[in-house]
Parts: structure tokens; C-alpha cells; sequence
């Protein structure tokens, strides 16, 4: 055989096996010799490397690092193989964000080496660190094991060598129902170089129906100034926010979710306003605090003069997931993973645009992918 003719057999190999195994409609995620459609968050570049046919953690660089997907995902069959040998540590990202802590805005598959004959929330095949799975099926001596995870929105189902490990409706799980629905598909680095191949994965139809408020400069337009002398910049897929005043959307919402990225200068002072001023009253709209000041009366994620969040895990000058849920009287207030707020005695029950505020002239404020949904 030609050597040129031998290298486009070997090329299609994946494809091949794929077809004959019956799992049509796969998508190869790695292509066995790049990283090429992955991105390391939160650690250098060579936190992982390919090795052979294989994705390797590189032991010199832990946690935070973690490799992603460039594309988000919402419903979908993701399948694979991990290899374990001796004491080792890791997990697959589920709708992981693109800032922010990947496990707690989003899912994490706990991938580890110990059988345990009593499975714990902290085992191999755990939602971690919440929910146990069916059993364990891990092979840990040098030997490769599959994986497969289904997510069909709200239903999450998983197997480890070839068993049922999970199988469970997400929104039912307090602690999961309010986590993104869309997000990156990722492994975590823990400083144990575990390996990943054969990463395949077929698009399941979606469910979500998200509104973008801002994603781009054509967005823009989508907004207008509703009080003050606000600065607002369209940057890119970037809005940027100076001086003191609001910037509102032309829409009007009453219950809905909303979904942004977040970052400012240190110390700074904003919020989000949602829901309209009531004519002839003293009700105005009801403002989530952004402000990163841990004693501060009202710091990030509190209803302004109603109830403070507890302090969230963010830090100045790096993008944060803020996530927002107000349904008649109740509003949920999500800021990087964790439940900060939550309030049920709203009185306003009025429709009216979502608002940001510029409260500090010259310490800016940055807004991203802006999303929302009524319900």
C-alpha cells in the first residue's frame, strides 16, 4: 500500500468505527492530534496537551485549569473514554459557563479511581459533590474505561463502562434546577494526568427559548437611557458602562430569567433594575446590588433596601455569571454558582424594562451576552 493511501485509511479510522458501531450522527469532538476546538480556562496553555491519541492533564498545572469545548451545548449524547492508573482525580463539565466556576454553574460528572461499595455523593460517577451514583464500575490499573452522558433537558443520564450510573430530572434537585442549561462541554485538572479519547458527541434538539438582549453591537439598539447621564459603549460583544444613570430595555418583563456575564473596576458601585416605578406611589423599581464590598450594607446580589445576599465568590476585574429568576413575588439571585438571595414578599407586580445602572463615575462596569427569558 502507498504511504499516502495508508495515512487517508488511518485518518478515516474514527469515522469507520463510529459507523460500524452503529452510532451515526456523531461528531468527533477530537480529532487525536490537537487541541484544535478546545480552550484552557483558567490556567496556561499547556495545562493539557495531546499525547498519541490522547488528551493528558499535565500534573504541573491543577486547579482551577480546566479545558473546554470553544462551542456551547444544550442538549445533546456525549461519549468517550478516560484512563485511570493508581490514585487519580478528576471530572466532566456539563453546561459549563465560560467564566466563572464551572461546577457550580454547571454540572460535574466526578470521574475517580476508587470502587466504593457504598456509593457516596463524592464517588466516581457522582453529580459532585450532591448526588451519589447507582454504583461504582471503575477500572483503575492502567486500563481504559468508557463514558457516556446523555443530557435531553431536564432529564441527565449517565454510564460508566457500559451501566447506568445516573438517571434523574435535574429540575427536580433544588441545587441543580437553577444552574445554566447551555454551556461548555469540559474536563478538570487536578494535577493527576488522567487521559480522554475517543470524544464523540451528537446534538440532541433544544429546548431552551433565551432572548438576547446583548450579544453585539446590533444590540445596542435594543436599549435606550431611562434616567441620568449614563455612559454606555458598545464594545464588541461587550457593553460598557460609566458615569451615573440607567440604560433600559425598550421591552417591558414581568416574571422571567435572566442570564448575564458581569465585571467591574474595585469597589465598584451598579446594579440591575427590573420591573417599573408605580404611578402615585413610592414603589420603584426593584434594584440587584452590584457592589464588591463584603461589609457593605448591601454588597453584590442583594435586593437594594430589602434583603442582603450573603457575599458572593467574585473578584474585581474578572468576569462573573449573574443569574436572576423573578416570578410574581419571589425572586432568586444566582452569582457565580452560589444562591446569594432569595425573597418572596415583592410587592410590585407591574411589568416594566430591565435597567443597568452606572452609579459611580469613573469606575466602570462591563456587561455581556445578556439573556433572558419570560416565564
Amino acid at each position: 500500500m502507498h504511504r499516502r493511501s495508508f495515512l487517508a485509511l488511518a485518518g478515516s479510522v474514527p469515522a469507520m468505527c463510529l459507523a460500524q458501531s452503529g452510532e451515526e450522527g456523531f461528531t468527533p469532538l477530537f480529532d487525536g492530534r490537537s487541541l484544535n476546538g478546545w480552550r484552557v480556562e483558567d490556567g496556561p496553555e499547556a495545562a493539557f496537551y495531546v499525547e498519541g491519541d490522547s488528551i493528558v492533564v499535565n500534573p504541573s498545572f491543577g486547579y482551577p485549569a480546566w479545558l473546554r469545548t470553544e462551542q456551547e451545548y444544550e442538549n445533546f449524547d456525549f461519549r468517550g473514554e478516560f484512563y485511570l492508573k493508581g490514585w487519580m482525580d478528576s471530572g466532566i463539565y456539563l453546561h459549563a459557563p465560560q467564566h466563572g466556576r464551572p461546577g457550580w454553574n454547571g454540572i460535574q460528572i466526578h470521574l475517580f479511581h476508587q470502587n466504593d461499595d457504598k456509593p457516596m455523593p463524592q464517588s466516581v460517577g457522582a453529580i459532585f459533590p450532591l448526588i451519589a451514583p447507582k454504583k461504582t464500575n471503575v477500572r483503575n490499573q492502567g486500563e481504559w474505561n468508557t463514558f457516556r452522558i446523555s443530557m435531553d433537558g431536564p432529564r441527565l443520564q449517565a454510564w460508566i463502562n457500559n451501566e447506568l450510573i445516573q438517571d434523574l430530572d435535574i429540575s427536580t434537585v433544588p441545587e441543580l434546577a437553577h444552574r445554566f442549561r447551555i454551556g461548555h462541554l469540559g474536563f478538570q485538572s487536578l494535577s493527576y494526568p488522567i487521559r480522554f479519547r475517543n470524544l464523540r458527541m451528537k446534538t440532541l434538539p433544544g429546548k431552551e427559548r433565551w432572548q438576547t438582549l446583548y450579544g453585539g453591537v446590533d444590540d445596542f439598539s435594543k436599549w435606550q437611557v431611562s434616567d441620568g447621564k449614563p455612559n454606555f459603549i458598545a464594545a464588541g460583544d461587550v457593553l460598557h458602562a460609566d458615569g451615573n444613570g440607567l440604560l433600559a430595555t425598550k421591552e417591558k418583563f414581568r416574571d422571567f430569567e435572566l442570564q448575564l456575564y458581569v465585571r467591574h473596576a474595585r469597589h465598584h458601585n451598579g446594579g440591575i433594575l427590573f420591573r417599573a416605578a408605580i404611578p402615585g406611589t413610592k414603589i420603584r423599581p426593584y434594584e440587584i446590588q452590584l457592589h464588591d464590598v463584603e461589609g457593605a450594607h448591601y454588597p453584590t446580589g442583594s435586593l437594594y433596601f430589602w434583603k442582603r445576599a450573603t457575599y458572593p465568590k467574585i473578584e474585581p476585574e474578572a468576569w462573573f455569571p449573574v443569574q436572576m429568576y423573578v416570578k410574581d413575588r419571589y425572586v432568586r439571585i444566582r452569582v457565580n454558582g452560589d444562591d446569594v438571595l432569595e425573597y418572596d414578599q415583592l410587592e410590585n407586580l407591574e411589568e416594566g424594562p430591565v435597567q443597568l445602572q452606572a452609579h459611580q463615575p469613573g469606575t466602570w462596569t462591563e456587561f455581556k451576552q445578556i439573556l433572558i427569558k419570560r416565564i
